[in-house]
């Protein structure tokens, strides 16, 4: 896996779920924010404290979350 320098996972911050930083801000509301539309840029406004480059972990660490194997089985 790649290196996670800052994503942390701490059960002392939001029960433990990935996040930024230290910060209370998960990565699950970075991404979605992505998905439905909304900019780096604008996401630097609304949450100030977050830098480009944790918008862009954020999404590398989704994407490699989404490198799942799935096996099908044969019907028989």
């Amino acid at each position: 896996m790649f290196g996670l320098d800052r994503i942390i996972f701490d059960p002392r911050i939001m029960a433990g779920q990935a996040c930024i930083r230290g910060m209370r801000i998960p990565v699950s509301l970075i991404v979605n924010l992505v998905a439905h539309g909304t900019s780096t840029a604008e996401i630097l406004d609304e949450y100030p404290d977050l830098e480009a480059a944790d918008v862009q972990q954020a999404l590398e660490y989704a994407s490699w979350l989404t490198r799942e194997q799935v096996f099908l089985r044969a019907k028989g």
